[in-house]
This record gives structure tokens, C-alpha cells and sequence, in this order.
């Protein structure tokens, strides 16, 4: 029998530079604190948290997975599809370096570094498709 989980609580990403990474992940993604030690931030987003823990020795972000980023182990974030052109510009105006987008016929999603290299997605939710009434 499986271990009965509710939900998910947070997840945790390694960042080199705490207060860096906390600017980016509230004013850039609109997370909001929920708490501040000296060494890590828990962050919340649609009720679940994200844990920043700063890490020193990471290697330096490389903008170039973002030329075959499927595949790779990531974090991905859901946006409408009318917000989805929107966010792909805000993150590009902003110098974040963000993949070209990636169309999968029902839902789209491109990719994008954090300023510690993280992996993230933007995507949206698959469209519903919708069958006529079954003849019998």
C-alpha cells in the first residue's frame, strides 16, 4: 500500500546568492515570503512553498541548456494562456534568458533560467478537448 500523501508542501532549489534569488523569485515571479532565515527563504505560490537555500560552489548558470531544454529536471510554473506572450516578454525584457517557445498542439511552455542557473518552466494548461455526443 502507498504512503497516503495530501498534497504537496514545497520543494527546495540550491541558489548562490540568497537575496538575489529572492528578488527574482518575488518581484519577477510574484511569489510572496512566508519566512527569512540567514541561510534560506520559504517563498509560496498557489499554496504550495519554495524553499531557497543558498549554497555556495554552485557552478555558473549556462544559458545554453535553454537550446535543448526538454528533457532536463526543472521546475514548472502554470500561467493561463493569455497571460503566456505576456510572461515570455516580461522575463526577456528583464535579461533573463528564456528558450524559444515550445508549441505541443494542446498547451505551449518555454523555458528560462533563475540568476543561480535553475531550470524553470512557464506553461499553460492543456486545452480541453471536447468530443460531440456519442452516436449509439
Amino acid at each position: 500500500m502507498p504512503v497516503k500523501l495530501s498534497r504537496l508542501d514545497h520543494f527546495a532549489v540550491f541558489v548562490a546568492d540568497l537575496e538575489s534569488a529572492e528578488r527574482f523569485y518575488v518581484e519577477m515571479l510574484g511569489m510572496q515570503r512566508v519566512m527569512k532565515l540567514p541561510d534560506q527563504t520559504l517563498l509560496m505560490l498557489g499554496g504550495v512553498n519554495i524553499g531557497l537555500m543558498e549554497q555556495a560552489g554552485l557552478p555558473a548558470p549556462d544559458p545554453a541548456i535553454l537550446q535543448n531544454p526538454l528533457g532536463r529536471a526543472h521546475h514548472a510554473f502554470l500561467v493561463e494562456e493569455e497571460d503566456f506572450d505576456a510572461s515570455r516578454t516580461v522575463l526577456a525584457a528583464a535579461s533573463i534568458p528564456v528558450s524559444d517557445p515550445v508549441n505541443w498542439g494542446d498547451h505551449r511552455c518555454f523555458y528560462f533560467l533563475d540568476p543561480s542557473g535553475n531550470l524553470l518552466e512557464i506553461v499553460t494548461p492543456p486545452a480541453v478537448r471536447r468530443e460531440g455526443p456519442s452516436s449509439r
